[in-house]
C-alpha cells in the first residue's frame, strides 16, 4: 500500500511541475481528493471533499483558489501526463501497418439547474436537448502490460464565442484532432460523425463507423443513357440489403471479399473502393474512400465503416476496435470518481472542475495499469489493475504531504493580509461588478 501511495502521490506532483507555485500545490491537493473518491460522499462539492480528505480550512480555500484563479490550462497537466507514462518504459501505441490510432469522442457533465449557462446536448434518457458542459476527447490509443487504456492528449472545450451546441463542440473538436495528427496517426470515430464533417475539417486519414443503412457513389459515370440528360452522378452502393415497403433492395456487388482469423473466429469482408459521398457529382479532384463490411460471427449486426486508408482487412478493424479506450475517462471520472454531479457555478470553474476530474481519472487509470494489482480484501483472490481498486486504496490514507519531493511544490510566501477575506471579498467583488 505505501508503494501505491508513494508512486501515485510522485505521479501527480510530476504533472503539476509545470504549474506556478502555489498553485502547483493547490492542484495536487485537489487531485488527490479527486482521486481517493472523496467526491463520491460530497456528491460533486469541492469543500466537503477536500475536508474528507482530511485538508484544513485554510488549505481548503487555497486548492479552490488554485482552481477558480490558479494560472493553468488543462493541456499544462496533459502534456507531463503523457510524458510520464512514456517515461515509466510500459507504454507502448497500438500500430497496424505503420498507423497508429488516436481516438477522439465527446461526453457532457450534465447541469440541468444552471442558471444562465448557454450550452445544451442530447440526453439519452430524457429525449431532449438539456444543460451541460459539453467537451471533446482525443487520446491516444496504446497499452501497458496487457491493458489496453488511452492517453488524452486534449481537452476541447466549446467555442464560446458561438453556439455552445454538440454541432459546433463536434467541429471544433475535429479541427483540434486534425491540428494535432501526426503523419502516422489515424483519427477513429463512432457513428455519430459524417464523412463530411471528417473532411470539412481536413482530417486525411480516418476510420469512422457508419450506418448499416448508408450509401455512397461511384466516382465515376455509369454507362450513359441513349437518350435523356447526361448523367453527372455515379452508381449507388449499398453496402447491405435493405428492405423499404416490403421490398428488398439488395446490396451492392462487393468489389473485394476476403475473411481473416481473429481471437478464434473468422471475419469476413465486403470492401468498395473509390468512392464519394452519396449526394456528391462525379469529379477528379473529390476526395474519395472505402466501404468496409465486417460479419463478425459474434454479432448480429455487421460492422460497417468507411476510411480512405488502403490497408489490410485485420488492422482497418483493428483501428476501429481501438476506438473504445476514449470510453474509459469520462466512465471513470463520473462513476467511480462521483463527479456526475457538480456544485460548482462560476463560468471558469464550470470547464476547469470537469477538465481536471477527467485528468485525474486518466492518471488513476495509467498508475492502476503500472502498479501490482492491489486486492479490496480477502474475498478479492485474483485481483486486477483497475482503477477502482486503486481508488480504494488511496481512499484510506491521508495526504501523503511527506512523500512530496519537488522544493517547487509549496504554499507561495505572498502578503495577503491587507486583501479582504470571507464575505467582505464577495461583497467588493459584486460592488466592483
Amino acid at each position: 500500500m505505501t508503494i501505491a501511495i508513494a508512486s501515485t502521490i510522485h505521479a501527480v506532483e510530476t504533472i503539476v511541475q509545470a504549474v506556478p507555485v502555489g498553485t502547483n500545490l493547490a492542484l495536487t491537493q485537489l487531485i488527490w481528493a479527486l482521486m481517493n473518491g472523496s467526491f463520491l460522499a460530497s456528491r460533486g462539492a469541492i469543500f466537503p471533499a477536500l475536508a474528507a480528505s482530511g485538508f484544513s480550512a485554510e488549505e481548503s480555500r487555497q486548492s479552490w483558489s488554485g482552481l477558480r484563479y490558479g494560472a493553468w490550462e488543462a493541456d499544462d497537466l496533459l502534456k507531463p501526463l503523457q510524458q510520464y507514462a512514456q517515461e515509466q518504459g510500459e507504454w507502448s501505441a497500438h500500430g497496424y501497418e505503420g498507423y497508429e490510432p488516436v481516438a477522439v469522442d465527446w461526453t457532457t457533465f450534465w447541469r440541468p439547474k444552471l442558471v444562465g449557462w448557454p450550452g445544451k446536448y442530447y440526453h439519452g434518457f430524457s429525449g431532449r436537448a438539456e444543460k451541460g458542459v459539453g467537451v471533446g476527447l482525443i487520446g491516444k490509443v496504446g497499452q501497458i502490460g496487457e491493458q489496453r487504456l488511452v492517453l488524452l492528449q486534449k481537452i476541447v472545450r466549446a467555442d464560446q464565442d458561438e453556439e455552445m451546441s454538440a454541432k459546433g463542440l463536434k467541429a471544433e473538436t475535429l479541427r483540434q484532432a486534425a491540428v494535432l495528427l501526426a503523419a502516422q496517426e489515424v483519427v477513429v470515430v463512432d457513428a455519430g460523425v459524417r464523412v463530411v464533417e471528417l473532411q470539412e475539417a481536413s482530417i486525411a486519414r480516418y476510420v469512422v463507423r457508419r450506418a448499416v443503412n448508408c450509401t455512397a457513389r461511384r466516382n465515376y459515370l455509369p454507362d450513359p443513357n441513349a437518350t435523356g440528360r447526361p448523367l453527372e452522378y455515379g452508381e449507388i452502393v449499398r453496402p447491405l440489403a435493405r428492405t423499404r415497403n416490403g421490398h428488398e433492395i439488395p446490396a451492392a456487388r462487393p468489389d473485394h471479399v476476403a475473411a481473416f482469423a481473429f481471437d478464434g473466429r473468422m471475419i469476413r469482408t465486403h470492401s468498395w473502393h473509390q468512392l464519394v459521398r452519396s449526394e456528391q457529382k462525379v469529379a477528379a479532384d473529390n476526395e474519395t474512400f472505402s466501404l468496409w463490411v465486417f460479419f463478425d460471427p459474434l454479432f448480429t449486426t455487421p460492422l460497417v465503416v468507411a476510411t480512405p486508408l488502403l490497408l489490410q482487412p485485420q488492422s482497418i478493424f483493428c483501428l476501429y476496435l481501438d476506438r473504445w479506450p476514449i470510453e474509459q475517462p469520462p466512465l471513470v471520472t463520473k462513476q467511480l470518481l462521483g463527479l456526475q454531479r457538480q456544485f460548482v457555478f462560476a463560468e471558469e470553474n464550470c470547464w476547469r472542475l470537469p477538465e481536471l476530474a477527467l485528468i485525474a481519472g486518466n492518471l488513476l487509470t495509467v498508475q492502476a495499469a503500472l502498479l501490482p494489482p492491489m486486492p479490496t480484501g480477502f474475498w478479492d483472490r485474483f485481483p486486477k489493475r483497475t482503477p477502482g481498486r486503486l481508488r480504494r486504496t488511496l481512499a484510506h490514507s491521508p495526504f501523503p504531504e511527506e512523500m512530496l519531493r519537488s522544493e517547487r511544490l509549496r504554499k507561495k510566501a505572498a502578503v495577503t493580509d491587507h486583501l479582504p477575506k470571507g464575505i467582505q471579498a464577495h461583497r467588493r467583488k459584486k460592488a466592483d461588478h
